[in-house]
This record gives C-alpha cells, sequence and structure tokens, in this order.
C-alpha cells in the first residue's frame, strides 16, 4: 500500500484548524503555513505537522497543497510570490482551493497552476466551524470527475456531502450563491422575528414553530435561538465575509446579465450592517440592523 500523500496546509484560521485537524489525525502528514507564524506554531505544538518556512519551502514538501484563506487576492499573493508556492511546485501535485473565491480568479490562478506543472482545483465549504470540527462538512468541488476521484480520500476527512459543480471555478460559483440563499433566509427570518414579537409571540416558541414548519431554515434551526436569541452573535463566520460572499454572487449576476432585485436589496442590508456595526462582527449581529430599524431588541437579557 502506499504512503499517504503529505499535505500543505496553508490558513489555520477558524475553518482552518479544525480541518486540518481532522487531516492530521487520519494520519497525513502535514506543512503548516499561516499569516500568523505564532498560529502556525500554536498548531504544530497542539496538534501536530511541521511549520513551512514559505510557500516555496511548503510545495517543495507537499504532494497536495490545501489554500482556505480570506479572499482570492491572498491566495493569489500565496501563489504568486517569488518565495510562493508555486515557485516550489512539485510536478504533478494538486492545488485545493477551498477559500470562498471568486471564479474568475480562481480560473486564472489554475492556469497558473497548470504553467507550473501542477493542477487546482476549487473546493469552497458549508457548515460552519461546528461541522468544520466534526468532518461533517458540505464540500463544493470544481474539477475534472477522475480529480474529484484522487481527492476524495482527504476531503472525505473534512466533509460527508461532497459534490461535484462543474469545472474549475464552478464551485466557487456555487459557493458563493448558496450563501446568498443563506443571507436572504437569515434577514426574512429575523424580520419574522421582530414582527412577532412586537405582535406579542414568544420569539423562541416562533423558532420552533418555524422549524416544524414551510418557514425552517439552516438560520431557524442552527443560528437563531444559538447566536441571535442568546446575545452571544459568536458562530465563528464573519460579517465582512458574509459581504464579501454576496458580492461576489452579486458578480455573478452582473457577468451573465442576469435581473437580481432582492439579491441585491439582501447584499446592501448586510453591507449597511457592517458598515454600521464595524470590523470584526460575528456574520450573525447582522441581526441588529433589522432591530434598530423596528425599534426592537431580540435578544433575550
Amino acid at each position: 500500500m502506499s504512503a499517504k500523500p503529505t499535505i500543505g496546509f496553508v490558513g489555520v484560521g477558524s475553518m482552518g484548524w479544525p480541518m486540518a485537524a481532522l487531516l492530521h489525525k487520519a494520519g497525513y502528514g502535514l506543512q503548516i503555513l499561516d499569516a500568523s507564524a505564532e498560529r502556525a506554531k500554536a498548531f504544530a505544538s497542539e496538534i501536530g505537522g511541521t511549520v513551512a518556512a514559505s510557500g516555496r519551502a511548503l510545495a517543495a514538501a507537499s504532494d497536495i497543497i490545501i489554500t482556505i484563506l480570506p479572499t482570492s487576492a491572498i491566495v493569489e499573493t500565496v501563489l504568486t510570490t517569488p518565495d510562493g508556492v508555486l515557485a516550489g511546485l512539485k510536478p504533478g501535485a494538486v492545488v485545493v482551493e477551498m477559500s470562498s473565491g471568486v471564479p474568475t480568479i480562481t480560473r486564472k490562478l489554475a492556469e497558473l497552476v497548470t504553467a507550473a506543472g501542477g493542477q487546482l482545483v476549487d473546493a469552497p465549504v458549508s457548515g460552519g466551524v461546528p461541522r468544520a470540527r466534526t468532518g461533517e462538512l458540505a464540500i463544493m468541488f470544481g474539477g475534472a470527475p477522475e480529480l474529484l476521484e484522487q481527492l476524495r480520500p482527504v476531503l472525505s476527512c473534512m466533509g460527508n456531502a461532497i459534490q461535484r459543480t462543474g469545472d474549475v471555478g464552478s464551485a466557487h460559483a456555487m459557493k458563493a450563491l448558496n450563501n446568498l440563499v443563506s443571507a436572504g433566509g437569515f434577514l426574512i427570518g429575523i424580520e419574522a422575528l421582530i414582527i412577532g414579537k412586537r405582535f406579542g409571540l414568544d420569539t423562541e416558541t416562533m423558532v420552533d414553530v418555524l422549524n416544524s414548519s414551510t418557514g425552517m431554515n439552516n438560520s431557524t434551526q442552527k443560528k437563531f435561538k444559538q447566536f441571535v436569541l442568546s446575545g452571544k452573535y459568536n458562530a465563528g463566520f464573519g460579517l465582512d465575509l458574509m459581504v464579501k460572499d454576496l458580492s461576489i454572487a452579486l458578480g455573478i449576476a452582473r457577468d451573465t446579465n442576469t435581473p437580481s432585485p432582492f439579491s441585491s436589496l439582501c447584499r446592501e442590508m448586510w453591507a449597511a450592517s457592517a458598515q454600521m456595526l464595524g470590523p470584526g462582527q460575528d456574520h450573525t449581529a447582522v441581526a441588529k440592523l433589522s432591530e434598530k430599524l423596528a425599534g426592537t431588541v431580540l435578544a433575550e437579557k
């Protein structure tokens, strides 16, 4: 039996840390790189793996490189700087881009990786930090079917629902559109809770009814009681990152000449919330915009 490939893991943030930890648990050798050298050292100390000195060094020691970073621009920098990943890429290595990226940039990066002798696929995830910890993420995959089968053992360590969406770039498009639907469901649900509270309904009872009725969605199930009514606002996914993903989705709409009035309003409301609340906010804090407009607070004190 051949040895498991070594994985270069770039980005051990709130999502990357538990995902890389599951790969280590499954027996994969890890090369670790993060913008914070201290965080990379902490991962190696607490979980395992080797801290790479640079993207070049990480790639030279890895058969598969996984990137999960805040933006496509950061991914591009990690790949293309003189001491970056492409400078040390092994022939035939695969770059698995698991960030929430811009499809057009992803396709450009795929061309650069191909020119360097490797292959790039996009494989963004959905499910948040809780499902990252348990290995139950949904993973969207953009790339050739044979590459999916090659990578399936690795991806299966991190997710239990892996769906090929088409060629490179398609998975990043699908991720942005998924978050658009999620963001819209969150906002309409919050408005419904505010309307109901002002009418005199109990908010927790409302969530229970929604979850046993046709109004159920991911936010009613996994966010409203846990992070909004509780006042915790700490689901683990940044408000700024949601606005970024919604902007990507609206960019796809523009590129395809698709009318998207509701989507545009949704994105503007999330962006307004980010502007109102300032940096460093959890995405569930978007509820505070609707609360401010209505003069009604949902969090139970």
